[in-house]
């Protein structure tokens, strides 16, 4: 429930709510290839802009790094793993905080799904409960092969 004090806790400070924490930087940081020219973390605050609120990248506002940069860091971290990575590594870490193994260890499968897998879906119906295909106008091709 959210409360007066929950609430607090929760409170995004910063120049945009999509802004990492130092905190957030801390456990993200070690996961992001070496820097290059630009700040990595200007970088991914840039790209958190982008994702949470939907904008194009076109709009990213002008106190960002280049929104050239921004998506060239973007294509990259996600080509080389590097986003896969991350994300991995917090999904584990919030596991661990709440006391739960770093993996899930548990699946659900849809057993409606799993039933018409069994029986081979469409595949397996018989030709012979299909209707036929009415025939299209022949073409002059074939009008003339049958003349001949």
């Amino acid at each position: 429930m959210w409360t007066a004090e929950n609430r607090a806790g929760y409170e995004r400070t910063g120049r945009y709510p999509s802004d990492v924490t130092d905190e957030e930087w801390a456990l993200v940081e070690p996961h992001l290839p070496p820097q290059r020219s630009a700040d990595r973390r200007e970088i991914l605050n840039a790209i958190l802009y982008v994702l949470t609120t939907g904008c194009q990248w076109r709009a990213l506002p002008k106190d960002f790094p280049p929104k050239s940069t921004v998506h060239d860091y973007f294509v990259e971290w996600h080509c080389d793993g590097t986003l896969t990575r991350l994300h991995h590594a917090l999904y584990g870490r919030v596991r661990e905080l709440a006391e739960k193994k770093p993996a899930a260890t548990t699946a659900i499968v849809d057993s409606q799904s799993v039933k018409s897998a069994e029986k081979g879906g469409p595949t397996l119906i018989p030709l012979a409960t299909m209707r036929a295909r009415k025939q299209r106008a022949r073409s002059a091709i074939s009008q003339s092969i049958r003349s001949a």
